[in-house]
């Protein structure tokens, strides 16, 4: 049967590595449905994906030991809109600029990208952001292992800037974060991303 046209949107959390369950809170928070995403079945059925953080040459070699790199591809280049946070921005980047040979680069986004480029675990932090999209106040950012953009392309906007490198970056499809919004108890990203989403649900009813 066509599922129902008032339904939210359903959001799929790639659920290989990460803070699965905190993104599908803060998604359903911000008005959408959730469900983990594992499979090339159930990638196909999600209206929108996130992609969380965690390490990200382990999270390419589950993405290809789940089958899933050539539906992420196809579906992507489809328009699927994507939320990619911490390793998340690493996949969705077109180049990773200290990866490994292994290492999964999906190019839906036009960044490099340099993996750990504010140092390891031992060197996380927190950082106001200004986020002019957002609002007041300042968004808290949390930076865990946290990749490090160095090159934007065209048709990417800036969204927040930390010490005066690209922290927050959208296409109007994607957003990519370097930074954890789920962990930071302010949902205004997930719901940047979600509202459009249900903009376009509500359009198309």
């Amino acid at each position: 049967m066509p599922e129902d046209p008032s339904l939210p949107p359903l959001v799929g959390v790639l659920a290989l590595q990460g803070d699965v369950r905190e993104h599908r809170a803060a998604l359903e928070a911000a008005g959408a449905r959730t469900a983990g995403v594992r499979t090339a079945a159930e990638l196909d059925e999600v209206d929108a994906l996130a992609i969380p953080g965690g390490e990200s040459t382990t999270l390419s070699r589950l993405i290809r030991a789940f089958g899933l790199e050539e539906p992420l591809r196809r579906r992507l280049a489809e328009g699927l809109p994507c939320l990619a946070t911490c390793a998340g921005m690493i996949l969705l980047s077109r180049r990773i600029l200290d990866g490994r040979p292994e290492q999964l680069a999906l190019g839906a986004l036009d960044l490099d990208v340099r993996r750990n480029g504010y140092g390891r675990q031992v060197d996380s932090f927190e950082a106001a952001l200004e986020v002019p999209e957002l609002g007041e106040p300042a968004f808290p950012g949390v930076f865990i292992r946290a990749p490090v953009v160095e090159r934007v392309g065209e048709g990417v906007t800036v969204l927040a800037r930390h010490e005066g490198r690209p922290v927050a970056l959208a296409d109007g499809r994607h957003l990519a974060l370097a930074f954890h919004p789920e962990i930071s108890g302010d949902g205004r990203f997930h719901r940047h991303f979600v509202e459009p989403l249900c903009s376009n649900s509500r359009s198309a009813r």
